[in-house]
């Protein structure tokens, strides 16, 4: 880690460094947003970037600035997918050898992305559950081989080249920007574009943007330190960190005007409609400022709004938890267990007379294989419009099927499907 400020020359020098490397991603205004919020939004398509996120620049801004002797003895890194693909693009540019040490918990397809983009220059080591896992097993081995270590977003060099995000953006604005939104794990991308933005436009509010799962810039600022999280939710793998940076959380702290927390289940929705109505195909971590729109509908109303898409490596096999989580968040599907009444018909009575018209069954297993009859079974349910949830309640009360809502305890929830 690096404990020196980062400065707006920083970024600029940054931008010089980068300028053959990386992609000037388009700003974008997009309509069907702009008129769903009243405001005009602008997208920053930092999935259109060449490892489709903005990891790059403040991978190859860091390598690059390396002594020889430390380059020749090559780099290591610890990342959950992003990063990791920045530095393999950097080490088979740079021609230098790197050690990528990667959560198992990774998509595939991040790991095949990382393979393609470095080639023979470096090796996947996967390890631990999470990205915390893989930084501390990353940084012991460095110790070990006396290698350069390839921080995340830690490091001066690293989030002065992730704030040429910024700079471009402001760059490309023709109008004042007035709002711009931007995702934050560890909290490199916030620290640097905020860094820029507020040297330059210092009445542009701007707004940082955590998942339910995993807000540790949030509770960090809340409470005055930093702090870990015991238990964090994986599924927005791009921002989620235990701990944010010592030298991002002081930047942050400086330069981010309000950090919005937004649920998975609404992200899954976001990523959907990107795709549906945009042929945008964007990661949950890249989702998550459209997402914090909503919660901020009041304030944008007739303002230029920028909102950065950090990445777009989604993987396809995910797509179905991704309609899953969206639809038990707009309280479309629902899980039972079900005691069905030990009578005959007591099945078809279900069938015909707690069923609503519209309402699908997508899930039916006995809990006991061996004895079905003394048993609940569990029961999935797809909803047309979530106001049908209560009717259907209160006709399994009626009827007599005595039920849990799985979708209101966690612990079987989590247990069961």
């Amino acid at each position: 880690m690096d404990n020196q400020s980062v400065k707006l020359e920083d970024i600029i020098v940054a931008s010089h460094v980068l300028k053959d490397v990386v992609h000037h991603t388009p700003l974008q205004k997009n309509f069907i947003l702009s008129e769903k919020y009243n405001c005009n939004v602008f997208l920053k398509r930092e999935d259109l970037q060449v490892v489709r996120s903005f990891k790059i620049r403040g991978a190859y801004n860091l390598i690059r600035s390396l002594p020889e002797e430390k380059l020749a003895k090559g780099v290591v890194c610890a990342s959950a997918g992003n990063h990791a693909q920045g530095m393999a693009f950097s080490c088979k540019a740079l021609q230098i050898q790197g050690k990528i040490f990667m959560p198992t918990t990774t998509p595939r397809q991040k790991i095949s992305q990382v393979k393609l983009f470095g080639g023979s220059f470096v090796e996947v080591i996967l390890t631990g559950d999470t990205f915390d896992d893989s930084l501390n097993e990353a940084v012991r081995y460095c110790e070990k081989e006396e290698m350069q270590f390839i921080h995340p977003f830690d490091n001066q060099k690293i989030i002065a080249g992730q704030g040429t995000v910024g700079l471009e953006l402001m760059n490309d604005m023709r109008e004042p920007v007035d709002f711009v939104f931007a995702g934050i794990g560890g909290g490199g991308l916030a620290a640097g574009v905020g860094t820029y933005i507020k040297s330059i436009s210092p009445t542009t509010r701007f707004i940082g943007v955590e998942a339910t799962g995993a807000p540790s810039m949030r509770e960090s600022i809340d409470q005055g330190e930093i702090i870990t999280l015991m238990d964090i939710d994986k599924f927005v793998d791009g921002t989620a960190v235990r701990r944010v940076g010592e030298l991002t959380y002081d930047i942050c702290q400086k330069v981010v005007d309000d950090i919005i927390v937004v649920p998975e289940g609404k992200v899954c929705t976001t990523i959907l409609e990107l795709y549906n109505e945009n042929a945008i195909v964007a990661e949950p971590a890249g989702a998550l400022t459209i997402t914090a729109l909503d919660f901020y509908r009041d304030q944008i109303a007739g303002k230029n709004v920028v909102c950065i898409i950090s990445g777009g490596n989604n993987d396809i096999d995910r797509m179905q938890e991704i309609k899953e989580r969206s639809m038990i968040y707009e309280g479309l599907k629902h899980y039972f267990t079900v005691e069905f009444p030990q009578r005959a018909g007591a099945l078809r009575e279900f069938l015909d007379e707690v069923l609503g018209p519209n309402d699908d069954i997508t899930r039916f297993e006995y809990t006991k294989k061996t004895s079905k009859e003394n048993g609940p079974a569990l029961v999935g349910l797809e909803l047309k419009h979530k106001e049908d949830y209560e009717p259907l309640v209160e006709r399994m009360s009626l009827k007599g099927f005595k039920f849990v809502e799985l979708n209101k305890d966690p612990h079987l929830f989590n247990l069961l499907i």
